[in-house]
């Protein structure tokens, strides 16, 4: 992570995404209250009118790694390698798709037939390195990393194919040198065109809209519990000196790499296409996969993919909701209010603690249904009174879309076996409740 006195580039611009309440910063990660001294208020408007960051840049570093404010870096060029690592897989298309890369290194990680994808490189003129030992893709992007050219890598997994132009707007925060990793947006790759039955039909439109891989629309800084609080690592431009943890050689290394990384965005302007699994049975195999490397990531990062990340006061809110104790929850929920409304004016904080508390039944509701539905069901036998909430739980997590339902009951059934199997409960433990911060600048 950037160190606190480091400055943003002057030559970049700035958008301020948080909400600007007369001298009050509302928003970022984690969500804060920030007071603006005057000359701080006259940056952010002189920013928002379109100013360059200029000699603000320790505001501007400030604003940005708290996700209040995200960067706008000017065009320019960088010389960049490209490391492919593939086991049992045609790289043609992505080989075909690379542009602006004239270091590309492909990494065969024991495929059985090894001289087909070495044809396929020397074709592009790749460089090939054989692994004779299956090691996973971290070993495989790490055998790649050590003999880059550039400082700058771009790793593409086997299964993916760049969009034009993905990478200038990610390669253009490389021009601030404390970012250490930037992940393009992953997007599908000619949604349903392999998908020949209906199931895997339904599966292609699913993951269309739903894929993990896709991150969403926005930019951010990543960080735990945030917005985008991982990228995969399908695709990723990183500093050449990192490496990945061959110890995670069943899973979640990229996730790893990610939280041991330093400062990393994601930056949807960038697009590369992944061919999205849609075979009914192994999609439901990379569901319970994905459950089943929360353990070990858990176990080495205690704060990744602990359910329900809310608040005291919405805890408490939603239980009495849960317990059918309606006026129970609407008082915390006035109180909460009513304690914010000693900072705030009484309408902002109504809509902060209130509308706060309501939006947050969707988090509730996916805890209930995705990690802890095995718990969940096993409560709803043992009490009656419960079964309705629960019920409720699912519906509101599934959306009414059966392969959201699916998709929960098979990543929940991998949290618990990865439990089972690396002796932690952490990936089911509740988060750390929230408070809210409070700085200024």
């Amino acid at each position: 992570m950037p160190e606190a006195n480091t400055t943003l580039p002057a030559d970049f611009h700035l958008t301020v995404t948080a909400r600007l309440e007369g001298d009050t910063l509302i928003g970022g990660e984690p969500f804060q209250l920030v007071r603006l001294r005057p000359e701080s208020l006259a940056r952010i408007r002189a920013w928002t009118a379109g100013e360059p960051v200029g000699d603000g840049g320790s505001l501007a570093r400030a604003l940005v790694m708290a996700n209040l404010a995200r960067p706008l870096p000017p065009p320019v060029a960088f010389a960049v390698s490209a490391v492919i690592p593939v086991r049992d897989r045609s790289i043609a298309r992505l080989l075909e798709a690379l542009e602006a890369v004239d270091d590309v290194i492909v990494v065969d990680d024991a495929s059985l037939d090894g001289d087909s994808v070495r044809r396929e490189a020397e074709i592009a003129r790749a460089h090939y390195i054989r692994r004779d030992v299956r090691g996973g893709a971290g070993a495989a992007r790490n055998e790649g990393l050590a003999v880059a050219k550039h400082d700058l890598v771009a790793l593409i997994d086997s299964d993916c194919v760049p969009r034009p132009g993905w990478l200038a707007p990610v390669l253009a925060h490389f021009a601030d040198p404390a970012v250490d990793v930037v992940a393009p947006r992953i997007v599908p790759l000619e949604p349903g065109a392999s998908a020949r039955s209906r199931p895997a039909r339904a599966i292609a439109r699913y993951e269309a809209d739903r894929s993990p891989l896709d991150r969403g629309a926005h930019p951010a800084r990543v960080v735990p519990g945030g917005q985008v609080p991982f990228v995969p690592g399908a695709a990723l431009v990183v500093r050449r000196q990192l490496r990945f943890d061959p110890a995670f050689d069943q899973g979640g290394e990229d996730v790893d790499f990610i939280r041991r990384a330093g400062y990393v965005r994601y930056e949807p302007a960038g697009h590369v296409a992944h061919d999205h699994r849609v075979d009914p049975a192994q999609w439901l195999r990379r569901r319970v996969y994905y459950g089943r490397t929360a353990a070990p990531l858990a176990k080495r990062h205690p704060r990744h993919a602990r359910p329900l990340p809310v608040s005291l006061w919405t805890t408490a809110a939603w239980a009495a909701v849960a317990a059918r104790k309606p006026k129970t929850a609407l008082a915390i929920t006035a109180t909460a209010s009513a304690l914010l409304a000693r900072e705030l004016p009484p309408r902002l904080a109504i809509e902060l603690a209130a509308l706060g508390t309501l939006r947050s039944g969707r988090v509730v509701a996916d805890a209930i249904a995705r990690a802890w539905w095995p718990a969940s069901l096993v409560t709803a036998a043992a009490v009656p009174r419960a079964r309705l909430p629960i019920a409720v739980a699912f519906v509101v997590s599934s959306q009414g879309n059966p392969l959201k339902l699916v998709d929960d009951l098979a990543f929940g059934y991998g949290v618990w076996r990865g439990c089972l199997i690396h002796r932690t409960p952490a990936p089911i433990t509740p988060a750390r409740p929230w408070r809210l911060a409070r700085r200024s600048l």
